[in-house]
């Protein structure tokens, strides 16, 4: 059976939980039933993805979300897009907290009077089930718009199968498809994946959707808010389609007030080759964001910020891929968000880090003016604060002005200490 909720009188009874959204602007809280927050899209993601959406010409007509979830997504499309909305969702305290948030949002962004708003419906009921959801509105010609799918997957697994997102993308493109109205348009859809997906995996989603739109134009887009991951994997298809990549880079910025850093490429994939090779005083060594390598997009920007350098990567895997490079990136304020840390080497250090020889660190480093050093390695989690601790302790109280950074190198047991570069003291030229 599918219900049909309208954001404008939803009740906020029998949802467990409200709360702010650290990426939402202040007083901007949001509904979530039982296990619904950590499942939720953050709010500066869907409102960028609102934004970049709008960039594009849509046909007239719905936004479609066939797994709302706590609809905060959906939400953002309204406000920006300024389109009917229509979530579905199968869990009935999920689909009310959707309608809750919408009205959240509507009221935030002073939409209460809206048409957008006005004509929004939630539906508790099967996503993939189109006769279903448009039999509870009072619009039976109903058109879509633009189509936005996030399938449920396995938490907490590294990998999955396609079979085990719900709803199944298959069933819902071909049971949506007859409601886009494609005389003046192509059918435009974002479909946001799991960012574990494997190469062989993203060719099988794009097999899906082509048995449905043969030859759609699509782009994909690796999304990053940091912390070497990465944390959206979206197909952008036909009318939302970058026209000038076919794979796009997004970093998103620490504050909504920040543009993000967008990345594209046409081309396809170059694999970058690991090159062993001894470490040695005076080369950079800068470890890079893992999302933008896994995006593969890192050939295009090293060539942008390390012109004419024929780099030797050292690690391609991982948390922190490891590039060594004989002169420094040449950086522009953007781009620093998706530097983890850059720096000349100084020392190659033989020992290992412990309790034990944290000190001899600190005597290295104050040798070379070091007022911080940050470990950028793999470590023990629970040897890492302390070690990292006794550094900022022991440094702090002396006189450096300079930063630095300890790297390992990948193949052999030495450890890199290396200087940060600094506008008063420029790192010299090898």
């Amino acid at each position: 059976m599918h219900h049909a909720l309208r954001p404008t009188d939803a009740s906020t009874e029998g949802l467990v939980e409200l709360a702010q959204d650290a990426t939402a602007p202040e007083g901007l809280l949001f509904h979530h039933a039982n296990e619904g927050r950590p499942l939720a899209t953050p709010w500066q993601i869907a409102a960028l993805r609102a934004q970049m959406v709008s960039q594009h010409e849509l046909a007239p007509g719905h936004v479609l979300d066939c797994a709302c979830g706590s609809g905060i997504q959906l939400a953002a499309y309204g406000a920006t897009l300024q389109r009917p909305l229509l979530g579905v969702e199968l869990s009935p305290e999920r689909a009310q907290a959707s309608a809750v948030n919408v009205r959240t949002v509507a009221h935030h962004t002073r939409s209460e009077e809206d048409d957008w708003y006005l004509n929004s419906h939630i539906v508790s009921g099967d996503g993939t089930d189109p006769e279903g959801v448009v039999a509870t509105l009072h619009d039976t010609e109903l058109n879509v718009a633009f189509l936005h799918l996030d399938p449920a997957r396995p938490r907490n697994s590294r990998t999955h199968a396609l079979e085990e997102m719900q709803p199944p993308l298959h069933r819902v493109l071909a049971s949506w498809a007859p409601y886009f109205n494609e005389e003046n348009h192509a059918p435009s859809l974002l479909l946001d994946l799991s960012p574990r997906l494997t190469g062989a995996q993203r060719i099988e989603v794009e097999s899906i959707v082509d048995a449905t739109w043969p030859g759609i134009a699509r782009t994909w887009e690796w999304t990053s808010r940091g912390r070497g991951r990465v944390d959206r994997l979206a197909l952008w298809l036909g009318g939302v389609a970058d026209g000038r990549a076919a794979r796009r880079f997004v970093r998103v910025p620490a504050s909504l007030a920040d543009p993000p850093v967008i990345l594209r490429s046409e081309h396809d994939q170059i694999p970058l080759d690991v090159r062993h090779h001894p470490p040695k005083r005076g080369e950079h060594v800068s470890i890079l964001d893992a999302a933008l390598m896994e995006s593969g997009l890192m050939g295009e920007w090293l060539d942008r910020v390390a012109p004419s350098q024929e780099g030797r990567w050292a690690s391609v895997e991982g948390r922190r891929p490891q590039l060594h490079h004989d002169h420094p990136l040449e950086l522009a304020p953007e781009d620093e968000g998706l530097v983890q840390a850059t720096g000349r080497v100084v020392e190659l250090l033989k020992f290992s880090l412990d309790q034990t020889t944290v000190d001899e660190l600190v005597s290295v480093a104050l040798g070379h003016r070091l007022a911080s050093v940050k470990l950028r390695y793999d470590i023990d989690p629970a040897l890492q604060p302390k070690l990292q601790g006794s550094l900022d302790r022991q440094l702090k109280r002396r006189h450096g002005d300079r930063e630095g950074f300890v790297a390992q190198h990948p193949h052999g047991d030495l450890l890199l200490l290396c200087v940060c570069p600094s506008e008063a003291e420029p790192s010299p030229p090898i």
